[in-house]
């Protein structure tokens, strides 16, 4: 019994150490980029050269894709084009004259990264693949991607086509946060129609490694050109909480990104800043039929925090008035509050009233009678 407990605590002693030295060498991925962040939150967890500028392949198609879901055209029925059905690189086998639904497109382009899918979704949305690309760029200023560029809407070569590894973080937390971006990217396998009057259908396989070998693995999206080399936009979920990794140019994208995914899931834990249930403050009410009023934030707020090392601390800022006036309304807004890693900004919120506090105020009063006779 004593030898069984022994190579137990052998074992396990050995688990530890080869645990913590996966964890430890995160900065020796061979990447010319990458970057791991907190999905909702935007807080960057671990990063490398994530501001330079890159090309970033197949990766692109976040975009294209998060672009048409939010059009709202999901059930439109495309007609692919001879310039959709000929484009090079990954493909379905789209035909001039076919026609297929825009959803099932979406489908093809983030499971086998078709490049003739991208096409024939930006051409059907804006005329013109080139006005689509706009289209992204745009988008991406909106998300604060200052240093993303798109050309085309599949990652296809081009010098003016590129991103950053913290740009292609904030995109793809973005998109994460769209329910049905989220289903099509963790779809391990999916089937569309093939060309009409044809006895066959497309069987899609994702080409995201990730949904199999991770724990967690939920996402997103592969990419390869010669001058991109390898890339992989990769998300994970563990306990209600998910991150990204973005890999740029990386020989080993698909362990680069198990490793940061692992060190952040590590090395971080997600904590409840603020609970939307428990009353913030309360503060003193004037000409009210109670004297004081509690004050609850308007939803819960979540953070990733750093759990070695010197663990970091939450800082709740408020902006809120020291006394308040009568009557009072359930639901009005009393305030706000921010919570702050550091410098940096993990969330804010409303401070709301939960009750209704009428006046004791004369003029109130009246007002209140005349009113019921009405």
């Amino acid at each position: 019994m004593v030898k069984r407990i022994s190579i137990f605590l052998f074992l396990f002693a050995l688990i530890l150490l080869f645990t913590n030295i996966f964890v430890a060498n995160a900065s020796d991925i061979d990447a010319l980029a990458y970057m791991l962040m907190d999905v909702k939150t935007n807080r960057v967890l671990y990063s490398y050269n994530s501001s330079v500028k890159l090309p970033m392949a197949s990766t692109t198609k976040i975009m294209t894709v998060i672009l048409a879901i939010e059009s709202g055209r999901l059930n439109e029925m495309v007609t692919i084009s001879r310039e959709a059905s000929i484009q090079e690189g990954s493909s379905i086998y789209l035909k001039e004259g076919e026609k297929i639904k825009l959803e099932d497109l979406l489908y093809a382009i983030m499971l086998r990264s078709g490049n003739d899918a991208s096409v024939a979704v930006a051409e059907h949305l804006c005329g013109t693949a080139e006005k689509f690309a706009e289209l992204m760029t745009e988008k991406a200023r909106q998300i604060g991607a200052n240093n993303t560029n798109f050309k085309n809407p599949h990652g296809l070569p081009d010098d003016d086509h590129y991103t950053t590894a913290y740009d292609l973080g904030l995109i793809t937390c973005y998109a994460l946060r769209n329910d049905m971006f989220a289903q099509i990217v963790k779809t391990k396998r999916k089937t569309i129609p093939g060309p009409e009057g044809e006895n066959w259908d497309r069987v899609l396989t994702n080409k995201n490694k990730m949904l199999w070998q991770f724990d967690g693995g939920d996402g997103v999206k592969t990419g390869y050109t010669k001058k991109a080399g390898k890339c992989l936009v990769s998300s994970a979920t563990r306990e209600d909480w998910q991150l990204v990794s973005v890999v740029l140019n990386c020989g080993d994208m698909w362990n680069a990104s198990s490793q940061l995914l692992e060190y952040g899931f590590s090395n971080y834990k997600k904590i409840k800043a603020i609970d939307k249930d428990e009353a913030f403050k309360e503060i003193p009410v004037i000409k009210g039929k109670k004297n004081s009023a509690k004050v609850y934030p308007a939803e819960d707020l979540y953070g990733p925090i750093k759990i070695s090392g010197n663990e970091e601390e939450i800082v709740i800022k408020e902006n809120l008035d020291n006394m308040v006036k009568a009557p009072i309304y359930e639901n009005k807004k009393a305030g706000t509050l921010e919570a702050y890693i550091g410098d940096f900004c993990i969330g804010k919120t409303d401070l709301i009233y939960k009750e209704n506090i009428e006046s004791t105020s004369i003029l109130y009063n009246v007002k209140k009678i005349l009113k019921g006779f009405k």
